[in-house]
């Protein structure tokens, strides 16, 4: 069972100089995303050369003062040097839920600069751990084919294995943190999820759709998940591989804001 390391320290306390303390907490996959999900993400693909675009729709009424104007949908979109992946962040006035969740990063990648369409999507809401966002990037940027597999199934459960999950008894290509709270599972695809195979299209003999990976935690069995990640069928199992190492890293991560519902789950220590 895990407890904090110290009970007495509640992860709200004021910090000497009025911000809020710092505590190093762990497991990741339970830590959030400390309320910066799009600074931690923008900042490495920043760091990776990626340029960004904000894309502004709205309605501007006659004569109305800039502070008036009713921003309807914002989006900021990150594009890679080469212009085979790009990643887009929005939580729009009708945003796209996975799990009840509104997804806050979509990142997409394709064969050729020439071609209008992605090849694969991923999807991640707020609170999947911002590292784990991260490293997911930082394998695509390194890729030379980011729409090709390198790697099979088999890369992502023994990266999670790794660090400790177990392999469901009844689905073989499923795995779960010691917990239980925290799942990775090749399986169904959520509907609209963006593939460009085209057997990952809906059909009435569902059977033959290729399969995808899903990642969610849910801390409390029957209440609302933390945060979801979805991955298309045709994302690249190195790709999913290196998210799901990482979000199942032992390692702690620094952390000011703790999600409400596993603050009782969580190690954590100050910085100081």
């Amino acid at each position: 069972m895990e407890v904090p390391l110290y009970p007495d320290l509640p992860p709200d306390q004021s910090a000497p100089r009025g911000g809020q303390p710092a505590f190093w907490v762990g497991p990741r996959h339970l830590a959030g995303d400390d309320g910066r999900l799009y600074d931690v993400v923008a900042d490495a693909l920043a760091g990776l050369g990626w340029t960004s675009l904000t894309i502004v729709r709205g309605r501007h009424e006659p004569d109305e003062e800039p502070e008036d104007r009713q921003v309807l949908r914002s989006t900021v979109l990150h594009i890679s040097p080469d212009a085979l992946r790009w990643a887009q962040w929005g939580l729009a006035d009708e945003p796209f839920h996975l799990g009840g969740l509104p997804i806050a990063w979509q990142i997409s990648a394709r064969a050729e600069a020439s071609s209008p369409l992605a090849q694969w999507s991923a999807y991640f809401t707020r609170d999947v751990p911002g590292e784990a966002v991260v490293d997911f990037l930082v394998a695509l940027d390194a890729s030379n084919q980011p729409a090709v597999p390198l790697a099979g199934s088999e890369l992502v459960l023994d990266a999670v294995a790794a660090h400790g999950w177990f392999r469901d008894i009844d689905q073989p290509q499923a795995a779960t943190d010691p917990t239980f709270t925290s799942h990775i599972s090749l399986g169904e695809v959520p509907p609209l999820i963006q593939d460009g195979d085209l057997r990952a299209l809906p059909a009435e003999d569902d059977e033959t759709r290729p399969a995808g990976w899903q990642a969610w935690a849910e801390p409390v069995l029957g209440d609302p998940l933390l945060w979801v990640a979805s991955f298309a069928a045709s994302v690249p199992h190195d790709l999913v591989a290196a998210f799901a190492a990482s979000l199942s890293s032992t390692a702690p991560v620094l952390r000011r804001v703790l999600p409400e519902a596993t603050q009782e789950r969580l190690l954590r220590a100050p910085t100081i």
